[in-house]
């Protein structure tokens, strides 16, 4: 079993979602968060005046697949996720320690 941790935009993240509707996972969590990657601090406007956001707002979308389904979640999630831009996100792809899923 495996975990997927996608990075992606907010504006995104429900349409990752959506694309994974139907996908056969083991679990699924969904987080806001903020941090950056390549692009560093971004430049934005506020009311006229530019100012530096250390920090972008994030949705971490976090699943656990089997190893034979690792393949065409990750293509949904890119696929669903690209806008082709700078900045549109990490997937991050972990070994678990987990055999099962217990339900309660």
């Amino acid at each position: 079993m495996k975990q997927i941790i996608a990075v992606v935009r907010p504006f995104v993240a429900d349409k990752v979602l959506n694309g994974l509707k139907r996908a056969p996972l083991e679990a699924l969590c969904v987080r806001e968060v903020k941090g950056y990657g390549r692009q560093k601090n971004h430049l934005d406007e506020y009311d006229g005046s530019e100012f530096a956001l250390a920090f972008l707002p994030k949705v971490e979308i976090s699943l656990w697949v089997e190893d034979a389904r690792l393949e065409s979640i990750l293509a949904k999630v890119k696929e669903s996720a690209n806008t082709g831009r700078m900045g549109d996100g990490k997937i991050f792809v972990l070994p678990t320690t987990h055999e099962r899923v217990i339900d309660f």
